[in-house]
């Protein structure tokens, strides 16, 4: 007979474990949902003792398929939880989608009884779209980012890991379900468990929600050049009133020849082509993953006239923002 496994960490003993009620929408990410369950699973077993219990619930309360084409067989279907649940959301692709008004109603009735509530991965489109993110800081996975500013005015959007704002907590996807679970349970039990977590989970670089989610501009491009690293940052923060080339390179301390000198020795294109790249990148986003008109998108991406983006759109592209507007609502039909 084996002996039983002695616990690494002794957690504090528990009258009632907490309780995690994860809601998978339909096409989550598998990856954040599986991250933060298996935390909890990982506490309670160095631990020696259960402190944490969880549940499956969607829409339906049959299955649910993840973004990668797996089926999971939910617990049940939306319930009524008790005041000391907490609710995580887990979102994935074409979540405006996935935020029905069955999900939006529930959400908004649960929340009225104070419970704690997350969205992991994009799900905090679909808090903020119930109004639970309303003069709260959030955060979500950096390619949804700028359509999630369009359209929510009343969120402040960080760019962090994940955010905890009174009773809400956000994260931006991937890996960083980890950070925000190992945070809780330090909360809740004490450091010396969290990070005996992170070493079952051979994760050696635990985050903060002052991490940023997305990788620095020089380990990106994979150049470590300070000026160009300014002058991109720059672009970014400035694409919807786009910097002329000669101003950008001004504001670095140099000549317009020398920043174009630069953009092609290390990127192999023109300050003005990669400002145009990002600039259609984010058109891109917004057409995708909002209902913004094509000319509003036009306008949040610089572009004052609609022909003159719809041409670099084509020229970049092979295809017109008005035709990758239908290909959108095409693929939802199917």
């Amino acid at each position: 007979m084996q002996t039983p496994r002695k616990p690494a960490v002794s957690g504090t003993a528990v009258s009632q474990p907490k309780r995690f009620v994860f809601v998978l929408l339909d096409k989550f990410t598998l990856l954040c949902f599986s991250a933060a369950m298996e935390s909890l699973r990982i506490a309670n077993r160095m631990a020696g003792q259960e402190l944490y219990t969880w549940t499956v619930v969607g829409e339906g309360g049959d299955t649910v398929t993840c973004s990668a084409g797996t089926v999971f067989k939910l617990d049940s279907d939306l319930c009524e939880l008790q005041r000391d649940d907490t609710i995580m959301l887990c979102g994935g692709i074409d979540v405006q989608d996935s935020s029905t008004k069955k999900i939006l109603s529930w959400l908004r009735r649960e929340a009225r009884k104070g419970l704690m509530v997350g969205g992991l991965c994009t799900a905090s489109y679909t808090l903020a779209k119930a109004g639970l993110l309303d003069g709260k800081r959030a955060t979500i996975h950096w390619e949804n980012a700028d359509s999630f500013s369009e359209e929510f005015d009343e969120v402040e959007l960080a760019k962090s890991v994940f955010v905890i704002d009174g009773n809400r907590l956000s994260t931006a996807g991937g890996t960083s379900s980890i950070d925000l679970m190992l945070k809780l349970i330090a909360n809740d039990q004490g450091e010396n468990l969290a990070n005996s977590v992170a070493d079952q989970l051979i994760y050696s670089s635990i985050r903060t929600d002052q991490d940023t989610q997305r990788l620095s501009i020089p380990t990106r491009i994979g150049v470590r050049h300070p000026k160009l690293s300014m002058v991109i940052q720059m672009m970014e923060a400035n694409i919807e009133e786009p910097i002329s080339p000669s101003i950008l390179a001004q504001d670095v301390g140099m000549s317009t020849r020398q920043l174009e000198r630069l953009f092609r020795r290390y990127l192999n294109r023109s300050p003005k082509r990669y400002y145009m790249e990002l600039r259609l990148q984010k058109a891109r986003n917004l057409l995708m993953q909002t209902d913004m008109s094509v000319i509003n998108v036009a306008l949040a991406c610089g572009f004052a006239s609609p022909s003159h983006f719809s041409k670099c759109y084509r020229a970049h592209y092979d295809t017109t923002p008005y035709r990758e507007r239908g290909s959108k609502a095409a693929a939802y039909k199917t």
